[in-house]
């Protein structure tokens, strides 16, 4: 790990219960970089990203996040990290009974100290960052699949986080749709500098977006590579990991 890296892991281990999934995961990530963590169904993807995220405990190693050791952060400073992050779960995940603008307040209200009505501005400019300027008011029962997706990621950016977590962001989605939300995805870093880590078994999607990619290996329960994913589609990189980039899937 360099002294600049905003994310870090070192003989990382992760699971369910006592059931190992992954082990002897160590990489890194330098601020405003994309990283996408890849890999057959079932092997831990989403697991790793919640780990990584701090939202659950790992079963064995460290994990730091923003400079801070999540293993050993408790109280004030791990709450501290936690509003420092966003997270676009899949589904999206957005109350039902509320506006977008509301989904997008919410969080807001919790955490800064603001009057309403600069919350509610707040909120309009996030969705209008994503290009829900004129569905603001509209449920999420309302909406297409790509805007509730582009509503979530409003929400994870709702309290200007350092550091996104997109768990499977284009999944479900037509090729146009998910071609919009990659340039979205690509323009908040831009705009922001965000660090962003995302859940993806969508090969053209993660060619387009990432920096960084590591695929996980059921078949030895740990990182089978790491590295730019435009590295895996050239010849002498390990078989499984080009396979799944040359064919686009491997589950």
């Amino acid at each position: 790990m360099s002294a600049g890296d905003i994310l870090d892991c070192s003989d990382l281990a992760i699971g369910h219960g006592d059931r190992v999934i992954m082990d002897r995961l160590n990489l890194s990530l330098a601020p405003g970089k994309i990283l996408a963590i890849v890999g057959p169904s079932g092997c831990g993807k989403s697991t790793l990203m919640r780990v990584l995220g701090g939202l659950d405990e790992p079963l064995g190693g460290r994990t730091a996040l923003m400079g801070v050791d999540l293993n050993a952060a408790r109280g004030p400073e791990r709450q501290e990290i936690l509003r420092r992050t966003g997270f676009l779960f899949q589904g999206s995940a957005l109350f039902s009974s509320l506006s977008l603008r509301e989904n997008i307040e919410m969080p807001m209200r919790e955490f800064l100290k603001a009057p309403q009505k600069e919350i509610r501005q707040l909120a309009e400019y996030k969705l209008a960052l994503v290009g829900l300027a004129d569905a603001m008011e509209k449920l999420p029962s309302e909406i297409s699949g790509g805007m509730a997706k582009r509503a979530g990621i409003a929400r994870a950016m709702a309290l200007d986080p350092s550091v996104i977590f997109l768990d499977e962001p284009s999944a479900g989605l037509d090729p146009m749709s998910s071609g919009r939300l990659d340039e979205l995805i690509l323009r908040l870093r831009e705009a922001f500098g965000t660090t962003i880590v995302l859940v993806s078994h969508e090969v053209p999607s993660i060619l387009r977006t990432a920096d960084f990619c590591v695929y996980l290996d059921p078949d030895t329960g740990t990182m089978g590579a790491f590295g730019p994913p435009k590295s895996f589609l050239q010849a002498g990189q390990p078989p499984k990991v080009h396979a799944f980039f040359s064919q686009a899937r491997l589950d």
